[in-house]
Parts: C-alpha cells; structure tokens; sequence
C-alpha cells in the first residue's frame, strides 16, 4: 500500500519544499475525483509539522480555470485562501487560473501556491519523494539564469516542432526546483516557466505528449499547430486534433488561441503517464500553454482566456540565441551538462 514511501514523500513536501512552519494555516483543496490517501497523507504531515490544516472538497467542477468558476462556492472559496500560509492544490479540475486563485493572489501577499493536478500516491512518491533536489535546484537556476539572459530562443522535435520568439526581460521566469518556501505561484518539482514575449511566438507546435484538457492522455496521431504571432492558425492531424480545434472554438474566445508560455521539463522521476502536471516535467520535454496567463507572470494585465490548457513535446532540442543547450531531450552545453543530475 506504500504507505511509509507515501507519508516520506507528503512530509518532504511540507517540511523540506514548503518549509511550513508550527502555527501556519495550510489549506489542501480538492475535489470528488481527488486522491483521498494523498490528501490525507499531506494534511497529516502538516499537522505533525505544528501547522493547523484545513481540507476544503468539492464536487468536481465541468472545467478548469474559469471554466469551473459557475461550479465553484467562490465567495466562500477565497474567502479562506486570502487567509492562508499555504494552499496546495489536490483538484483533479484544477483551480489554478479560476476567480478564487485570482483573488487569492492578488489579496494574499503571504501565500505560497502549489498545484498537484491529480496526484495519485505513485505520483508524488516518484516525483517528490525519490527526488533529491539540492544538485536539480543548482543546475535549474543556471539554465533559469541562461534563459533570462537570452533575447531568443528556438525550439525543434523529432515530432516536427519548430518555433521560434523573442524573451520579454518583464515577463516572470519561473524556477520550479524544490523550494516553496516563499510567497509565490509553485508549481511540482522540475519545471522552468517562460512566458514570451507577447506576438512573437512564429512557426510549428507538434503535441506527441499529453495534451490537457480536452484529451487527460498521449494523442494517437500529434497534434500540430501552425502559430503565427504567437496565435494558433491553423490546427492538424488526426481526428483528435479536429476534437481538440473544437475544444478551443467552444469557449467562443480568441484568447483561447493564443499561446501563452513555454517550460523546460526536468524532472528525473517524471515519467510519460498521461497526467499533464507528470507529463510536462519528463526531462528533455518542452510545454505548450494555450489561453490564460496571469497578471503575476506577465505583467501589467497578463492575458486574459476563459481557461487555459497544456501541450507536450518531447525530446525538445533548444537554442538560446543561437546556441544549443538541449539536443533531443539531451543536455549538450558543456557548463550545464557538468551541474546536470541526469547526463
């Protein structure tokens, strides 16, 4: 039943990348879809830690983002998150981007954010528990620093993929390393998050991972996307890239085809499982965003969709002005390969 492998993992969660802290108010959200072990596991690590944890569950809304905003108690909702240390985000329809996350960022300068879609306790046991994070966090922030240091970047797959955009120095860079100590949007373990340079992004997006929502698994045939100024023209392949151009058209919003940000995955435990939050951190992959970008990480005003939902690309070559740091999922810049976990 994994429990001790689980109960290691919830309590690296809280005491080693949270650093929670005896007295602080931790709220774990979930919803009628969420794993109960693992919302459990993680509540009692709080309390172990002298925190005061607060589960809050709801019925599974019809949506993400937004999208769940009709299904929500949004009042009620952010009502407690504007009062809390902590909020890690167990939804299988994940709130992140939604009214209650917008109002809980923008009133709550101490909280610090976390969402673990779908969370299984395989999941946060491979993805946290077995994780060691101190040689990741220093190879991460380099490839951050390099990142931000660039004024391009390129990316290409065996699947077809190649883009190209400009890197907007006022846009936010997330390092997503391991450490949630410090009021801020985190998200799991081994993720680098660039939001471009708003009308830059030009060429061909290929999907051959997870693509989340409408799909929650792999496609059969990749899904391609022409991009020209950062927005989706056109949409190919297979009968699920006809669903999936249907998805977008059904919110009736052009935000809905616009891109929104791009991140490196590197997570040496991730592996290609179908679930987005996992998919997205298989080391050597690039994730799409399409729709919503938030105010915090591009600001003034951000982007504004009625959701948001994200694509994979696998064994993603990278340049940055010109340079190749990645090739084929693969590390080749000589000062990275030598602080990277996994040569």
């Amino acid at each position: 039943m994994l429990h001790y492998e689980l109960q290691h993992a919830a309590d690296k969660l809280i005491k080693e990348m949270f650093a929670v802290k005896s007295g602080e108010t931790v709220i774990i959200t979930a919803d009628t879809c969420s794993n109960e072990q693992v919302v459990e596991a993680v509540a009692s690590s709080a309390y172990a830690a002298g925190a005061i944890p607060m589960v809050i569950t709801i019925p599974t809304p019809s949506g993400v983002g937004k999208a769940a905003d009709p299904n929500l108690p949004i009042d009620a909702l952010a009502g407690a998150l504007v009062h809390a240390d902590v909020w890690i985000e167990f939804n299988h329809q994940w709130l992140l981007y939604s009214t209650p996350f917008e109002r809980a960022e923008a009133e709550n300068k101490k909280l610090r954010y976390m969402c673990l879609v779908d969370f299984t306790p395989e999941l946060l046991i491979r993805t946290v528990g077995k994780v060691e994070t101190s040689q990741l966090k220093i190879f991460m922030q380099k490839v951050t620093e390099m990142t931000k240091a660039a004024h391009t970047m390129r990316v290409t797959t065996p699947a077809g993929c190649d883009v190209s955009f400009e890197i907007d120095p006022n846009h936010f860079v997330a390092c997503d390393c391991g450490d949630a100590s410090y009021p801020a949007i985190h998200m799991l373990t081994g993720q680098i998050n660039v939001v471009p340079k708003f009308g830059s992004i030009q060429g061909t997006i290929v999907f051959d991972g997870c693509v989340t929502p409408p799909f929650g698994h792999v496609p059969h045939t990749p899904i391609a996307l022409k991009v020209e100024n950062s927005i989706i023209t056109q949409i190919s392949g297979g009968t699920e890239a006809t669903e999936f151009e249907r998805f977008l058209k059904s919110f009736d919003d052009e935000g809905m085809f616009k891109m929104a940000h791009i991140a490196y995955g590197f997570n040496p435990g991730a592996i290609l499982t179908g679930n987005i939050v996992e998919d997205e951190r298989v080391w050597g992959c690039t994730e799409w965003g399409i729709g919503y970008v938030s105010p915090f990480d591009a600001p003034p005003i951000g982007q504004d969709a009625k959701s948001h939902c994200d694509g994979i690309c696998l064994n993603s070559s990278v340049w940055l002005d010109n340079k190749l740091i990645m090739k084929e999922g693969k590390i080749v810049d000589e000062t990275l390969l030598a602080l990277s976990p996994v040569k």
